[in-house]
């Protein structure tokens, strides 16, 4: 070879070096952005969770038995059962975490769940259950104190309903109590003119005993725009908090006042004779705000900062009637990739701000405030939906706020913004197997942008179905199993798509559109809408009524949802609780149904975890984890979630 061409040789070599160096210095960041969630479990401050226990009778001769598998059980656990001390299981349980017993008495029994590894109990997180006598089928019944009938200004009466619910363990025993919203009758949306009734908030264990109540009081007005309380443990000493925004005349259980006991900020209105209605009554656009701790032990006003984000000017929010300012949201999420904080946001329409707040035990400490008036941060201005989702979207073991079409990093910056603005529905998960990462599916109201398909961490579309109409509601779900991953439709998406974007099945009427929920113990998700839980028939193609709520109401409208639907008590399944028809009590519904699977609780997964916290904030929106769930996981191979898959 003469010198020439051994130059050119080295020189070829070194441009094939640089090409393959820069391809790989391309392909980095989209390996990190597209990165799992990268939690680290041994630092992330969590709950400690008992066995959760719960009986069930579900007929008048047999009681169904159901309990929690914990990360901490080893694979090789199985579970002794025992009603009144007696023990009922012959070998061990090992196959899932329910029991069969066959008692047709009608007398209170306890109930207990007993590890066992190698032969031998460990009473390792050992968990009781009390039935009480005379049981229902089917549910828990949890009396409630309901709040007495009230009188607006105007001369209006109003009754309460239970609304929206969330979970804490308020108490440090390992086990939820469930912290309610009860909903006066004349609850407004903001862009309505009205007074409403003042907004309790109850804590009760679930066998009813009321702990406390909170009275928001006249200037906290009622609706499902208003009021997003927080229920989690934000100082990590076992305990759940609640927050929330409050205002003067707001009332603690212990009955002492925050800020002046006398104000009252409510519109009276005034006369439009063009439209024959008294404008701005009852609407709050003035007034102090404040944001409160309160104990979830003992609903106790631990302690109140001033609001943020602030009202400030009514019209910079978009409007001068408060129907803009009054848009708010809020979210728990680990920041800081060990504690979690709480986040308070304001604005969707328009101007948005979001301000993140930690709980030290002692004080509340402003950790960051976004604002969308910031420069540089103008294209995240009307972008939020009327929810939102929370999760480490990059796997830099942090959560970002997938704030609608735009997400908002560990650190109060932007990460992206579509710009594809408000809509009402939106779901984050890891829809599809075969990719890395976690996707996110929203639809825009904006008669445009229609429904959009995106990477979480890059804002990426992986695909649009743009429509000139209002998108109102889309819901994911894996319903199918003969297609990978997880389906999606909405209010315009020609039928069902799976994760390429193909039509899998055409457009139905009444498809379910709202909440969705894991019931019958395989690894498809069941539709939960209308009072009922509804399955998919996948092979002829039709929903099918599954379960009927006989005796209940969902919550909201045509968004019904229940009070709370999620992994609350029990094995791996999912729960729902719901309102009786007369509102003096919840229904805790849980599956009956015998299944061939056992997984670790959802619970223990933080994005899931924050999901549930998070159900109650604006239009409910379903549970949703961190990672793939469904009936692709046989096609794996090795252990998921403590189940070997076989």
């Amino acid at each position: 070879m003469n010198k020439y061409n051994k130059v050119q040789t080295d020189e070829t070599n070194m441009r094939r070096i640089a090409i393959y160096l820069l391809c790989i210095f391309m392909l980095l960041p989209v390996a990190t952005m597209t990165a799992q969630p990268g939690y680290n479990y041994s630092k992330l401050q969590r709950e400690k969770l008992n066995r959760g226990v719960v009986a069930i009778r579900e007929n008048p001769s047999e009681v169904i038995v159901s309990w929690r598998y914990l990360s901490s059980d080893p694979i090789q656990t199985g579970f002794n059962v025992y009603r009144d001390g007696k023990k009922l299981t012959d070998t061990p349980i090992t196959v899932s975490t329910l029991f069969r017993d066959k008692n047709n008495s009608q007398k209170t029994a306890v109930y207990e769940v007993r590890p066992v590894l190698k032969g031998k109990e460990t009473h390792h997180i050992d968990g009781t259950y009390t039935l009480p006598e005379n049981a229902p089928l089917g549910y828990l019944e949890i009396p409630l104190q309901k709040p007495a009938d009230g009188i607006t200004p105007a001369g209006d009466t109003y009754t309460y309903s239970p609304n929206d619910a969330s979970i804490g363990d308020v108490d440090g025993d390992g086990e939820y109590e469930i912290i309610l919203k009860w909903d006066p009758s004349n609850s407004h949306d903001n862009a309505h003119e009205g007074y409403t009734g003042e907004v309790y908030i109850d804590c009760y264990r679930m066998n009813g005993e009321q702990l406390w109540r909170i009275n928001l009081g006249k200037n906290i007005r009622a609706g499902a725009h208003y009021t997003q309380f927080m229920v989690y443990d934000l100082d990590g000493d076992g305990k759940a908090e609640v927050v929330m925004r409050t205002a003067d005349g707001t009332i603690d259980s212990k009955g002492k006042v925050i800020g002046d006991a006398n104000a009252d900020y409510r519109e009276e209105g005034t006369f439009d004779p063009s439209r024959n209605q008294i404008m701005k009554q009852g609407r709050i656009l003035k007034g102090k705000e404040y944001l409160t701790v309160f104990s979830g032990d003992t609903g106790e006003a631990l302690h109140t900062i001033d609001y943020i984000p602030a009202r400030g000017n009514v019209a910079d929010w978009g409007d001068a009637k408060g129907n803009r300012s009054d848009r708010f949201l809020a979210c728990v999420a680990y920041l800081d990739g060990v504690h979690p904080s709480v986040v308070m946001c304001r604005g969707y329409y328009t101007r948005t701000v979001l301000a993140a707040f930690d709980w030290n035990g002692k004080e509340l400490k402003n950790r960051w405030v976004f604002d969308s008036n910031h420069p540089g941060c103008e294209q995240y201005a009307g972008q939020g939906n009327h929810n939102l989702r929370v999760g480490d979207v990059d796997g830099d073991g942090c959560d970002e706020i997938i704030y609608g079409s735009c997400a908002i990093d560990h650190n109060g910056k932007g990460l992206y913004s579509t710009r594809m603005g408000h809509g009402d529905a939106i779901h984050l998960t890891h829809f599809d197997p075969s990719r890395k990462g976690l996707q996110v599916w929203d639809c825009h109201e904006n008669k445009r942008d229609g429904s959009t398909y995106r990477d979480a961490a890059t804002g990426e579309v992986l695909l649009q179905l743009k429509s000139n109409t209002d998108v109102g509601r889309c819901m994911a779900a894996d319903i199918d199993p003969t297609h990978p991953g997880v389906e999606m439709w909405s209010g315009d998406s020609q039928g069902i798509r799976n994760v390429k974007g193909e039509i899998i099945a055409p457009k139905m009427r009444n498809m379910p559109t709202n909440m969705a929920v894991w019931w019958d113990g395989d690894l498809l998700r069941e539709l939960l809408d209308r009072s009922m839980i509804i399955k998919y028939d996948w092979e002829n193609k039709k929903f099918v009524p599954l379960v009927k709520f006989t005796g209940t109401l969902f919550n909201n409208g045509t968004k019904s949802n229940p009070c709370l639907q999620g992994d609350i008590i029990g094995d791996w399944r999912e729960e729902v609780l719901v309102r009786s028809e007369d509102n003096a009590s919840l229904r805790l519904y849980v599956s009956t149904i015998p299944t061939e699977y056992r997984f670790h609780t959802f619970l223990e997964e933080p994005i899931y975890r924050i999901s549930i916290a998070t159900q109650n904030v604006g239009y409910n929106q379903p549970t949703q984890p961190g990672f793939y769930f469904g009936p692709d996981l046989i096609k794996m191979k090795g252990t998921f979630r403590g189940y070997q898959i076989k």
